[in-house]
């Protein structure tokens, strides 16, 4: 009973729209992350986007080819990253670049219909990359298993008070995050981001393993084990949606309306039900004109002519 199948995008996500004739649903992708480079990047900042691409490697996209027209936060500067976005069907951005102005400088995006909805630029200081042996010394059975999902841990009353850092907390959440998912295995959830807000705009940005240890009962004690990366986000600048544009963005997808008593088989296709009340014969009322009572009236006159005709002629 399938009928179509097109890709389209409500509040800044990719959904599936199916039609089983007047039915719809929607089926929503997981976000996928384009890593670019800018005209000139820092060994520092190609260490931070090759853990990003290792940290969200299921669902992420990296182009290592340098970049000259892309000028986040200009007036037409964001044409390109929208080309790209809509070429690799990526609605979240990460763009590195160094300069003089702004050394270590990376821009997280989001995107809606692959235009661009909202930027948060940060300055990367006191990074460690996962590769950095010396900085972090621990069992490497511990460490996290590719396309897990993590805890997120915000500390510091900041993310709520200062508007810098609340996005900056919104946009690590849709980055790091992963897909959505009804049902969760504790289990199999095996680290945490660590943030920490540092007045006024700076935010300690920590990756832990979690390690299970006895505890004596039955809940088992949790130890942190910083694996990496790690590092200290300096917000620069950041720009928010218009409120048309939320709120446009913001909208759920549509749902067809419930038609009582019809449902879909996907064998025999559309099925109703009826209702039928309960039949009282004794009140029925049974009148001279019903089709039944006039044939027999017919068939009683031709015997009673029939019987006449028997008696005027007697053999």
């Amino acid at each position: 009973h399938l009928q179509i199948l097109t890709l389209v995008t409500i509040g800044r996500l990719c959904c599936f729209i199916i039609f089983h004739d007047k039915k719809l649903e929607t089926v929503e992708n997981g976000k996928k992350m384009l890593i670019l480079h800018g005209t000139k990047t820092s060994a520092v900042l190609n260490d931070v986007l090759a853990d990003f691409f290792h940290l969200k490697r299921d669902h992420a996209v990296k182009y290592t080819k340098k970049n000259d027209n892309i000028r986040p936060f200009e007036s037409g500067g964001e044409t390109s990253l929208e080309f790209f976005s809509l070429k690799s069907d990526c609605s979240l951005l990460v763009y590195g670049s160094h300069s003089k102005e702004r050394p270590n400088n990376l821009v997280l995006g989001r995107t809606y219909d692959h235009h661009i909805y909202d930027l948060v630029e940060v300055g990367v200081e006191n990074y460690k990359s996962i590769e950095s042996i010396e900085s972090y010394a621990y069992d490497k059975k511990l460490a996290p298993k590719l396309g897990t999902k993590p805890f997120f841990a915000f500390i510091g009353e900041h993310f709520e008070s200062v508007d810098e850092l609340k996005h900056l907390k919104e946009m690590l959440l849709d980055h790091f995050k992963g897909e959505v998912v009804e049902n969760l295995n504790l289990a199999g959830v095996d680290r945490i981001f660590v943030c920490t807000a540092i007045p006024p705009t700076t935010v300690y940005m920590m990756h832990c393993a979690l390690r299970l240890k006895r505890s004596g009962t039955s809940i088992p004690r949790m130890e942190l084990v910083e694996v990496g990366p790690s590092m200290d986000l300096v917000v620069r600048r950041h720009q928010r949606p218009s409120e048309s544009l939320q709120k446009e963005a913001m909208k759920a997808p549509g749902h067809a309306k419930k038609v009582k008593n019809v449902t879909n088989n996907p064998i025999d296709g559309k099925e109703g039900r009826i209702y039928i009340p309960d039949q009282e014969v004794s009140k029925l009322t049974l009148t001279s004109d019903i089709k039944g009572l006039k044939r027999e009236r017919r068939e009683a006159k031709k015997n009673k002519e029939h019987s006449k005709k028997q008696k005027v002629n007697p053999e």
